[in-house]
């Protein structure tokens, strides 16, 4: 199981959006992959909690961290492997430990920890809260949006994250990613 986490080796740029729930990761991702002509790895917990629900009514449980982890780290795999020069991640593992420690009273499986704190990228952006939060049926905190906000700045700034904060509106966050995107660009 712990190969499943592990990052493969790859020479592209690798930014992550970084954020709590409703905060305008997706868009972000598909309007950055678009500009830069560039893959975008999805966010694999939507896909697998959506299945859950529609076939359990469930929503995510502690047993459900691993697959997810597994699967987003799959994806991102594969994916590195298409591109050579720049990837959009939607989320990383260290997305998928902040929500398990949220969520689950501080626990974090250990080989997600592992991973999460292992696994490299070359800038997150984060994603402010400064946009109206929009119900679906995985969601399910948005009174502690302040809360989930502070979790994750607080895990870049823990763990020494390059990132920046991506806030306003839609063409506001667009240019500021696009702009710091560029500036890694243009250093590699």
């Amino acid at each position: 199981m712990e190969k499943n986490l592990k990052q493969t080796p790859s020479n592209c740029l690798k930014v992550v959006l970084f954020g709590p729930e409703s905060s305008g990761k997706t868009t972000l991702s598909r309007e950055l992959a678009s500009y830069y002509n560039t893959h975008w790895v999805e966010e694999y917990a939507r896909e697998y909690l959506q299945n859950k629900w529609d076939q359990k009514k469930k929503i995510c449980e502690l047993e459900d961290i691993i697959p997810i982890a597994n699967g987003q780290i799959k994806l991102e795999n594969e994916f590195s492997k298409k591109t050579k020069n720049l990837l959009i991640c939607d989320t990383d593992l260290l997305e998928t430990k902040i929500y398990s420690e949220t969520y689950y009273n501080g626990f974090c499986d250990p080989l997600l920890n592992k991973y999460a704190l292992e696994n490299k990228y070359d800038l997150y952006l984060l994603t402010d809260i400064d946009i109206p939060w929009a119900p679906d049926d995985l969601r399910d905190r948005p009174n502690n949006r302040k809360e989930m906000f502070k979790a994750f700045d607080e895990a870049l700034i823990k763990y020494n994250r390059r990132y920046i904060l991506v806030s306003g509106n839609k063409k506001k966050r667009l240019k500021l990613a696009i702009n710091e995107i560029d500036k890694l660009i243009s250093n590699k």
